[in-house]
């Protein structure tokens, strides 16, 4: 016999999670399915650096930054880059979306205890013209408290929802399929999987202890994306990009493999855009991994010089921090699927940050004692200099020759020429004395510390990467990390899913990374926001509101 409720959710992760609460806070019963423990709630916003997109934000103002909706949805637009037929309800949610940050976003988080780190990043930075990619402005809004404090307040709701008996957790249920009748989506079906304590993360057993059946008015898709699913990611790899890179590492977990993806799609729904991905050319391998091939993103400031694996500088505006999917078509083009960095250990000190919550403790753990020592160290912070030490991607040399020639042992070739790589560092060496500049990248060093957020926390003063003062050398090599999937089931502003055949399907949601974030793609070709989590609040937030009111 199966369970009843009002509605079933699949999968307990932030966007799950927002849906599920407020279906509870409108009165009604939710189940909130998932294939891993307890341990696991939440998905990938724990393991996040908690970045959030707002627009024209107090902490903006306070730091002079003069943004406005209109400004926004510019580069939005000149971001996403609509050009399909099936863009139509992406851009109504990327409309709907930018209104919301521009709008009651920080609000809405602010009443249930959020709070924001005060100085704000700048992602994406492009370097085109006015109308082209990127943020015009600092947007990058971090939690106070990283991933965890993006959560808490949805897993403080949904606890309290389950202790008045409206939400149910059934974690190691793995859904294998859906239930219609007559055309309308009415419930799941699917294997108990047995109890596995092991850490958040890491990979846990299939074992299958029995089956199980639940039956709803409406389901809602909260299952995430692909890009645990190294299989899956190159078979969907667009052909703009090249092609797929022979060596990647994962910036999730390995449950995080499309699974229910292919489940929802083989019962009617419409999946589109699924060639539109977001992985990170800033890659590097995990010393202490938790998860299979686990990777991290270094978040880089502007002044690192970034070379391919020929020893070729990438072309303007290709800098570190300016455009992701430009890199990554760039560096696909040049037959290999790695990069390097060089850099100096006063623009490691300043300059590296780590994607994260795991590497973030002064952040997470919402200590300004630790925070501030960020800008007082005299090394970098302890997770980078960790990183530095043990690395297998980190090289720290005093000379540059000692340096390439170690460079060439790591990628097991003799690509790198000394003279070509001292040629060029040398080249912009002697521009950087001036604060008037033709080297690109001197001009958006320059750009970058005119405002007073880099200036203290992320930008190092101009410098000559030769300058023994500002020694040791060090070299990073990159690689290409799997992270979002940006395509997805297209769905209207209320989450409902389409059909095949152009209708909406009855009691079919989608929601978070498996909507695109919304829509079916509202970032369109790419994200202007370098983060996940605000399209994964706002999808779950409409999609928990609209089911409320549909079930009876």
């Amino acid at each position: 016999m199966a369970e009843e409720t009002d509605v079933v959710v699949v999968g307990a992760g932030l966007s799950g999670l927002v849906a599920a609460t407020e279906i509870a806070d409108a009165g009604k019963r939710v189940i909130v399915v998932d294939q891993e423990g307890e341990q696991s709630i939440g998905g990938q916003a724990f393991w996040s650096f908690g970045g959030l997109f707002l627009v024209d934000s107090p902490e903006q103002r306070r730091l002079g930054i003069k943004d406005s909706i209109e400004l926004a949805m510019q580069d939005w637009l000149g971001t996403a880059g609509f050009d399909r037929d099936e863009d139509f309800w992406p851009r109504k949610w990327a409309e709907a979306y930018v209104a919301f940050a521009a709008g009651e976003k920080r609000d809405w988080l602010r009443a249930m205890g959020h709070r924001i780190f005060p100085v704000v990043g700048w992602a994406e930075r492009g370097g085109y013209d006015a109308m082209g990619h990127g943020n015009s402005v600092p947007r990058f809004h971090v939690t106070w408290g990283t991933g965890p404090g993006i959560l808490e307040p949805f897993a403080r709701r949904a606890r309290e929802a389950r202790n008045s008996g409206r939400l149910l957790f059934r974690f190691r249920h793995r859904v294998d399929a859906l239930s219609i009748t007559n055309g309308t989506v009415d419930g799941v079906s699917g294997t108990v999987l047995a109890p596995d304590p092991i850490d958040r993360g890491k990979s846990s057993s299939r074992n299958a202890t029995g089956e199980f059946a639940l039956k709803a008015q409406a389901v809602i898709v909260a299952s995430g994306g692909i890009g645990g699913n190294h299989e899956l990611v190159r078979q969907n790899w667009p052909k703009r990009l090249g092609d797929p890179p022979k060596f990647m590492i994962s910036g999730v977990p390995e449950h995080v493999d499309g699974r229910m993806i292919g489940i929802t799609e083989k019962s009617g729904a419409r999946l589109i855009n699924r060639d539109r991905m977001w992985h990170y050319v800033e890659g590097i391998q995990n010393w202490s991994p938790i998860w299979p091939r686990h990777g991290i993103r270094i978040l880089p400031g502007p002044s690192s010089m970034w070379f391919d694996a020929t020893g070729t500088r990438l072309p303007a505006p290709l800098f570190p921090g300016s455009d992701t999917l430009g890199q990554l078509k760039y560096i696909m083009s040049t037959g290999y699927d790695y990069s390097w960095f060089i850099l100096t250990q006063s623009i490691i000190k300043k300059e590296f940050a780590l994607s994260g919550s795991e590497q973030n403790p002064d952040l997470t753990g919402k200590s300004w004692r630790m925070t501030l020592r960020r800008a007082t160290n005299k090394g970098a912070p302890a997770p980078v200099e960790a990183f530095k030490s043990h690395g297998v991607d980190f090289i720290v040399r005093d000379k540059l020759d000692e340096l390439v020639a170690a460079m060439n042992k790591l990628a097991g070739s003799d690509l790198l020429k000394l003279e070509h790589i001292k040629m060029q560092i040398e080249a912009r060496d002697r521009e950087i004395a001036n604060p008037y500049v033709k080297d690109a990248q001197v001009m958006n060093i320059h750009n970058a510390r005119r405002y007073i957020g880099d200036r203290l926390i992320r930008t190092a003063p101009p410098h000559r990467i030769l300058d023994p003062a500002h020694g040791p050398l060090i070299a990073v090599k990159l690689n290409i990390l799997t992270r979002k999937t940006l395509g997805g089931f297209e769905t209207d502003l209320d989450s409902r899913v389409f059909g095949e055949e152009g209708s909406v399907i009855p009691g079919l949601y989608a929601v978070g990374e498996a909507a695109g974030f919304g829509g079916g793609g509202m970032h369109g070709y790419r994200s202007l926001e370098g983060t996940f989590l605000g399209g994964c609040l706002f999808s779950g937030r409409n999609a928990g509101r609209a089911a409320s009111k549909a079930v009876g």
